[in-house]
């Protein structure tokens, strides 16, 4: 997952991070990897819940483990799970 981040990271909801290089759902990412949050889809409360866990644009996220999609994550020095459904909605790079 060699992806390479380019231009600003806005705070509000229609922040994008330019990438070159494959995008993957995380729930598709390889457990022990480190990747970077390309997006979030969604509605507006999905992406705001999910930006509160700390998926934003430009956030780095680890794949601790995964089980069949489902994921158990490190996000801003939290580790969680998220099911499958959750985890193919943020795209990664």
């Amino acid at each position: 997952m060699d992806g390479t981040v380019m231009g600003d990271v806005r705070s509000d909801s229609t922040a994008q991070v330019h990438v070159t290089g494959a995008q993957l759902p995380l729930a598709m990412v390889r457990e022990g990897e480190t990747v970077t949050v390309a997006k979030v889809r969604g509605g507006q409360d999905l992406r705001q819940h999910l930006a509160e866990l700390g998926f934003v644009p430009g956030g780095t996220v680890k794949v601790v483990s995964r089980v069949n999609g489902d994921v158990i994550v490190g996000v801003k020095g939290a580790t969680f799970g998220i099911g499958r459904d959750m985890a193919m909605r943020i795209v990664t790079c």
